[in-house]
């Protein structure tokens, strides 16, 4: 196993400053975690009371090569050199300028330090992280790991915890798995409308999901089913094609997730951002009600744009159906009113003081308003069965659901799509961005889904991306549309106590039993009670309220959010986010190429003035020329020819090939003036990438003593040339 180490100093002095007797504590820290082959991650920080980098690193080094537990008392060095004076401590290094970092003293020395002063070494290996994001260890390691048991128990998580199963755990994920089921059935109905597919499709996408995310899902309170943003997404981009496209996009996106997942590209998911995340789900939230205002008022007409909608909304405003908008707009206010149920006090806060009855009364309220979506779909569906015996019509109703279970099958690789035949290349190229888009959002939407009830336990992305694609894959051959976790039932799970994923199981075995025995019934659910159900949802899905927190925090970040809301209203929800993410990536390359570069005139312990000049970031490509034009600058207006410029690299940690050409250039500029360029506290590994280009005055330190040494030896020769 390969391990770098790496020696930073930290200042004896000041705010930060570590008094020996703490510094002597600070011993008894020690590595107790072996560095063997078996460690996915080993970074260990070692505090030792040494009088130098040198032999710190030597002793680091040592305990890396031993692998095993070893304390970090053993490094430390006679009593002696406590007490040894150290060269800096007189004093003797004059700042002239304050420092450009808070808290951070300048120049090179940082400060003064005792002679026994605290070295940090951090060793790392060079593997995969947690989250199996790829180290650079050897293939054949990282081969070794992935046949191992940890590793398929980590993949197939129902492994690690089915054989501490018990009677406890399985009450109550029957408990969270029924109360899920209830709100997914109609919520299913209702989101395979915002798609605009026929109602059974929604219940299709219910159940063979739960069973494989029961298997290989890593967050107990992800119920995978349909969601609102899958709905939409599958409606924008199927285009008036047939509904069975939709299972190919499910098809599809299983593909890519699962592709996702094998190449651990779990990273794309950080470059969307907060604010780019927020103008998408409150956009998409707008265009979802908006979708569903047509059947709170009994309106038909095609489109499902945003203006589109509205404008025909304005155009039929005058085709409103009474009843259909009445019963609309009263689903939707007992809905929210049922939401608030919960919260209504019972008897003493406390929960030890309650008696039997208002723990009872609590209970009840509790279940009435988690289950309000189905209750009140079923007080519709039976108020409209009524007037329908009655020969009253008074609602448009759901119409006919297909019973029964789907036909298990592959995704159909071709369709009839009025006289043509599609096939499945005409199907893929006709969804265009949606193959990549749907998955990627459905992954966001799931990996955000349990970062909120993980309870700071770190999540396994790539585990999310593997068990959201074999759901997808899996769905695809039981004629579902794209599935993901959903916020809102994720809630009602947590709540309800669920323990394991296996609650999973028995929400998909409550949907496998309303297509088998109730999709007769489902007939007479007005489309007016599933429009509220769905705008009852997503209405707490707008995040106009973050607006003021991100205006504290960075005004700028309101400019990707504002962006992104905008072109998903206006434009296409896909395109939107792409635009999202566009402008914060553009933001992030200014940033990369715009580094601060602070400059101070300070004076060393041996009487020597120079420029010292701190970059603050490490050098890039969007970067180097930027910095070498701004080092040259300092050069030659704040100095001279006589004055040497050091370039403090503590804050560079990585450098490239176009970093290592401008480095060179920058160093030849300085032979032509004949002004000595120095670099200190370059990291080993730039040293090496600089190395690469063979620069040819390339002089560099790591300590305070051979910078001083260095800079005495350069005027020391330049005066003897100049004589």
């Amino acid at each position: 196993m390969h391990t770098a180490v790496d020696m930073s100093v930290f200042p004896s002095s000041g705010p930060q400053a570590r008094s020996p007797a703490r510094s002597q504590a600070s011993n008894k820290y020690s590595l107790n975690k072996p560095l063997g082959e078996e460690a996915v991650d080993a970074a260990v920080t070692l505090t030792a009371f040494v009088p130098s980098a040198t032999e710190a690193a030597a002793a680091a080094a040592g305990v890396v090569n031993q692998g095993y537990a070893a304390s970090a008392e053993s490094l430390t060095p006679p009593a002696a050199a406590e007490d040894a004076p150290h060269p800096f401590s007189n004093g003797d290094l004059a700042r002239l300028s304050t420092s450009p970092f808070p808290g951070e003293p300048s120049g090179p020395g940082r400060g003064s330090w005792p002679a026994g002063h605290a070295e940090t070494v951090y060793m790392s290996s060079m593997e995969d992280d947690e989250d199996g994001c790829p180290g650079v260890g050897s293939c054949a390691a990282r081969a070794r790991r992935c046949c191992t048991r940890k590793m398929l128990v980590k993949r197939v998580p129902i492994l690690g915890w089915l054989p501490r199963y018990n009677g406890t755990a399985a009450v109550a994920d029957l408990v969270a798995g029924v109360t899920v089921g209830l709100t997914v059935i109609p919520q299913a109905i209702a989101y395979a409308n915002v798609a605009g597919l026929p109602p059974q499709y929604g219940l299709y996408s219910s159940f063979m999901a739960c069973f494989v995310y029961a298997v290989f899902g890593s967050c107990k309170d992800s119920p995978v089913g349909p969601t609102a943003i899958a709905a939409i997404l599958t409606r924008e981009n199927l285009h008036d094609l047939p509904p069975e496209v939709a299972v190919v996009l499910c098809f599809l996106s299983g593909c890519v997730e699962l592709l996702m997942g094998v190449l651990q590209l779990g990273f794309l998911i950080d470059f969307i951002s907060g604010p780019v995340s927020v103008g998408f789900t409150s956009a998409a939230a707008i265009i979802i009600a908006t979708t569903q205002i047509k059947d709170i008022l009994g309106l038909t007409f095609p489109g499902s744009k945003f203006l589109q909608v509205w404008e025909n909304l304005f155009a039929h405003i005058h085709e409103t159906k009474l009843w259909d908008a009445v019963l609309g707009f009263v689903c939707m206010a007992v809905l929210l009113i049922l939401r608030k149920v919960k919260d209504i006090p019972v008897g003493p806060t406390d929960s030890k003081e309650k008696s039997s009855l208002q723990k009872a009364a609590a209970q009840f309220l509790w279940l009435v308003s988690t289950a309000r979506n189905i209750l009140v779909v079923v007080a519709c569906g039976v108020a409209a069965a009524l007037l329908d015996n009655h020969g009253l019509h008074p609602f448009i109703l759901t119409g006919t659901v297909k019973p029964g279970l789907p036909d298990l099958q592959p995704p159909p690789f071709s369709v009839q799509s009025g006289n043509q035949t599609l096939s499945f290349l005409d199907m893929a190229s006709g969804l265009g961005s949606a193959v990549l888009v749907v998955p990627l959002l459905s992954i966001l939407e799931n990996i955000s889904l349990a970062k909120v009830f993980s309870d700071g336990t770190p999540i396994d992305a790539t585990q999310e991306m593997f068990a959201l694609g074999l759901c997808n894959i899996a769905s695809s051959f039981v004629s579902s549309m794209p599935v993901s976790g959903a916020l809102s039932r994720g809630a009602v799970n947590n709540a309800s106590g669920v323990a394991t994923t296996f609650g999973g199981i028995y929400t998909g075995v409550l949907v496998i039993l309303s297509l088998h025995f109730f999709t007769p019934y489902f007939y007479y659910i007005p489309k007016a009670s599933l429009a509220a159900v769905i705008i009852a949802a997503v209405v707490f899905m707008v995040e106009f309220h973050v607006v003021k927190p991100i205006w504290r925090t960075k005004k700028l970040d309101l400019i990707p959010a504002c962006a992104t809301f905008l072109s998903c209203l206006f434009l296409r929800l896909e395109l939107g986010i792409v635009i999202g993410i566009g402008i914060n990536v553009l933001f992030l390359l200014y940033a990369s190429a715009r580094p601060t570069v602070c400059v101070q005139r300070v004076m060393s312990a041996v009487g020597i003035e120079y420029l010292l000049v701190t970059p603050d970031r490490s050098l890039v490509f969007p970067s180097v020329e930027y910095v070498r034009n701004m080092v040259s600058k300092v050069g030659m207006k704040q100095g001279s020819s006589s004055v040497p410029v050091v370039i403090d690299a503590r804050h560079i940690y990585g450098a490239d090939f176009t970093a290592a050409k401008g480095v060179k250039s920058l160093t030849e500029d300085f032979v032509k003036r004949k002004q000595p360029l120095l670099f200190y506290n370059l990291k080993p590994t730039v040293v090496e990438v600089f190395q690469g280009v063979r620069p040819g005055d390339l002089r560099y330190c790591r300590t305070e003593a051979e910078l001083n040494d260095l800079l005495r030896s350069t005027c020391s020769g330049r005066e003897r040339s100049s004589v």
